[in-house]
């Protein structure tokens, strides 16, 4: 089972996590990012600072349910930092809402962690170990097992508080199961991975989220124990804080952050440290800066505060087991992705845009510290070239400027004081204008009417294919007019249809001449077709007068 899973729905695509990722185990593909299992330390700075919720802890609480259908008993080992998610609630009172769930106790995983500081005295004491890095955080463990492997053998081969507690849980009650609740991911991980000690592991959110289902309320409670002394685990230095490190040649250093840890393990790794006993934490402040403490309850100062007001002088009263008992080996764990060689980085830069030295700008924008980098996450099949913003925004410029040079149509850009921001080489023709620059800046009333332009900036409806003629410039255009509410900016199109206009007015001028001529045929056929008629009535005549003589004067014979 993963510990943490993506909610696809809710990646935005934003790099915000491998921005992130300080060992940058998350994959893209199709806009969306996968955590690479392999090679994630569960650190869950991905889940702290993803703006969307896109990462998500998995849940067990249903699994623990589970197990106390079983009718076994079902003890929590509570991790010493929930004093400070949990203000002024000592561990009575976490006893006493928990049992209400349906545990059967909760014990402090704080006794677990006086048994480790134990062993790590004796192995200081015993000194045979040139460099040792404390084993409490698990997030640390992975970051030496998965990228760091030849410094496996720095680690203490000790338990973390959590086994140890859980462990002496399973020996002293027989039957028994066991559930850590704390503010780490890792500690899920853990839980899975190391059997047969931990049955499950919750966060303080989700045991939060579970008292609340059933309406609990933890009581603010004070309860002061003088030997508790390993309370002070969950805080940075509160590891050294609890140990005896006088008398041995050991140096003592605390490291948390998982930046610093980075930093440190390359100095160990490059021999330039020796005979240090380090308290490692991957967490800015230790525990009480864990990602869920981060995420939901982040006050460090007074989270410090409420641990150290909590936690006694001296420590518990526990049986040390034997050291075999705390014993625990750590594997590496190899990675497999191939590294490419320097031909294959140079191609996929030359994809990127990145021709030249100079063009590696190492901008850190992809989430990559430096182009070289992004280039091997691109053929490890972890990155994609559309990650590079700057290549984008040059690409989508270069697109941009093109199409806005070649158009044939003007286009003008104004912003919302109706100041010409940008206009093309096509306006310039149409404007009569010499350079751009000749109106960069200037209110778009020096070369144009504004009336159009503050009628769709006052309404914001399109203005579409209005046709106009400008005196001034001798031209006809067909005028558009879009206003962008986002970017607060006039986009003015003018197509230049002065040609189509004198067309059309030749056209018109060739109809009408066809016309009056037409007229003038018309009025000539008709005066032609008066003549003609006159003509014949006038003969008609004359033969209608000599026909009726001769008829009379047959009558007369």
């Amino acid at each position: 089972m993963e510990c943490l899973t993506l909610k696809k729905s809710n990646c935005k695509n934003c790099y915000k996590c491998i921005r992130n990722c300080p060992v940058k185990s998350i994959r893209f593909s199709g806009n969306q990012a996968y955590i690479i299992s392999n090679e994630c330390i569960l650190c869950g700075h991905c889940f702290v600072v993803c703006p969307q919720d896109a990462k998500q802890i998995v849940d067990e609480t249903e699994k623990v349910k589970v197990l106390m259908q079983t009718g076994d008993p079902v003890i929590v080992s509570l991790a010493p930092s929930f004093v400070a998610n949990y203000d002024g609630v000592g561990i009575e009172a976490m006893r006493e809402a928990l049992k209400k769930l349906g545990f059967y106790d909760v014990e402090e995983t704080a006794i677990g962690a006086t048994m480790v500081k134990r062993e790590y005295e004796r192995m200081v004491r015993q000194g045979d170990q040139d460099v040792i890095i404390t084993s409490c955080c698990h997030s640390v463990n992975l970051l030496i097992q998965k990228h760091f492997p030849h410094l496996v053998s720095c680690l203490a081969d000790v338990m973390s508080p959590m086994q140890a507690h859980c462990m002496e849980i399973k020996k002293r009650i027989p039957g028994a199961k066991t559930v850590f609740i704390g503010p780490c991911i890792a500690k899920k991980d853990e839980a899975q991975h190391y059997e047969g000690m931990v049955d499950a592991a919750l966060t303080f959110d989700e045991l939060t989220a579970w008292l609340k289902e059933e309406n609990i309320t933890l009581e603010q409670k004070s309860d002061a124990n003088e030997n508790s002394k390993a309370r002070f685990f969950p805080t940075s230095g509160g590891i050294l804080k609890t140990m005896s490190t006088e008398h041995t040649d050991y140096q003592y250093m605390v490291i948390d952050g998982i930046e610093n840890c980075i930093s440190a393990l390359r100095d160990i790794e490059s021999g330039k440290v020796h005979k240090c006993f380090i308290e490692m934490s991957a967490c800015a402040g230790s525990c009480i800066g864990g990602p869920v403490m981060e995420k939901f309850h982040r006050s460090p100062i007074r989270g410090y505060v409420s641990v150290a007001n909590y936690a006694g002088s001296s420590d518990f009263n526990v049986e040390q087991p034997d050291q075999n008992e705390l014993s625990k080996e750590f594997e590496v764990i190899l990675q497999k992705n191939a590294v490419p060689n320097d031909e294959q980085i140079r191609e996929t830069l030359l994809q990127m845009g990145k021709v030249k030295p100079e063009d590696e700008l190492n901008c850190g924008s992809c989430g990559y510290n430096t182009c070289r980098e992004k280039a091997v996450a691109i053929l490890q099949g972890k990155a994609e070239i559309s990650m590079c913003l700057p290549f984008l925004k040059e690409k989508a410029e270069n697109i941009s400027d093109a199409i806005a040079k070649n158009s044939p149509n003007g286009l003008i850009v104004l912003n919302e004081k109706l100041e010409v921001q940008q206009v093309n080489p096509a306006a310039r023709r149409i404007l009569n204008l010499r350079t751009a620059d000749d109106i960069l800046g200037d209110h778009v009333v020096r070369i144009m009417e504004p009336e159009d332009f503050e009628q769709v900036l006052s309404t914001g409806r399109l203005l579409r294919d209005k046709r106009e003629y400008l005196a001034e410039y001798g031209r006809y255009v067909e005028k558009t007019i879009v206003y962008d509410k986002d970017y607060k900016t006039l986009l003015g199109i003018l197509r230049d249809v002065t040609e189509e206009e004198l067309q059309r007015e030749k056209k018109e001028d060739i109809s009408r001449q066809t016309v009056e001529i037409a007229d003038k045929v018309v009025d000539k056929q008709m005066r032609i077709v008066q003549e003609i008629a006159s003509l014949l009535g006038e003969t008609a005549a004359e033969t209608k007068i000599a026909l009726t003589k001769l008829k009379e004067s047959i009558n007369d014979e």
